[in-house]
């Protein structure tokens, strides 16, 4: 079969994400408390690492003992030490918050200074996470008082979930 040139042009490519972009390798030794690992293929904040002597065939284990960043379930997990294993990007932003609606969405204002309505309140996630109904509450108490904050917004493995507060701090000018 022959192609001409102009064919090419109504080819269409489609990509999916197969969450490859989420994690990058590790070596399970290399990762420390106060780090992340994916455990059961959830993001987690590790809390305590031990590291036990390499035995008679095989190699030193790492044993993480991590907290889920977004649920607060304690996870476990044994790593050769030498083995990769995922560690998930996180990444943390501030936004401004304008108001909530009856469907418990949040309106927060980006740094672009767009406007963004996809975000829930804490406590209409389920599993609700760890303090959810009071830091709802306390959103929705400051805006109410008609206080300018921050919600401080966990995103990883395409989760975004908001995970506390912050009060604008009045910036006076010097002249």
């Amino acid at each position: 079969m022959l192609f001409r040139s102009d064919d090419a042009g109504d080819e269409t490519f489609e990509s999916a994400d197969a969450g490859s972009s989420h994690t990058y390798p590790m070596e399970g030794g290399q990762i420390r408390k106060g780090g992340h690992i994916m455990i059961k293929g959830r993001p987690c904040k590790v809390s305590d690492v031990s590291t036990s002597k390499t035995g008679k065939h095989g190699h030193a284990k790492c044993h993480f003992v991590a907290i889920d960043i977004f649920t607060g379930k304690k996870m476990e997990d044994l790593v050769p030490s030498s083995h990769t294993t995922s560690v998930p990007f996180v990444k943390k932003e501030e936004f401004q918050c304008l108001s909530v609606d009856d469907d418990g969405f949040v309106t927060v204002l980006t740094g672009d200074g767009d406007t963004r309505e996809d975000l829930k309140l804490p406590e209409e996630i389920s599993p609700a996470p760890p303090g959810a109904a009071e830091l709802s509450k306390l959103i929705k108490e400051m805006l109410e008082a008609e206080k300018d904050f921050y919600v401080i917004v966990q995103s990883a493995c395409g989760h975004e979930q908001i995970m506390d507060t912050k009060v604008m701090t009045d910036r006076k000018s010097v002249v």
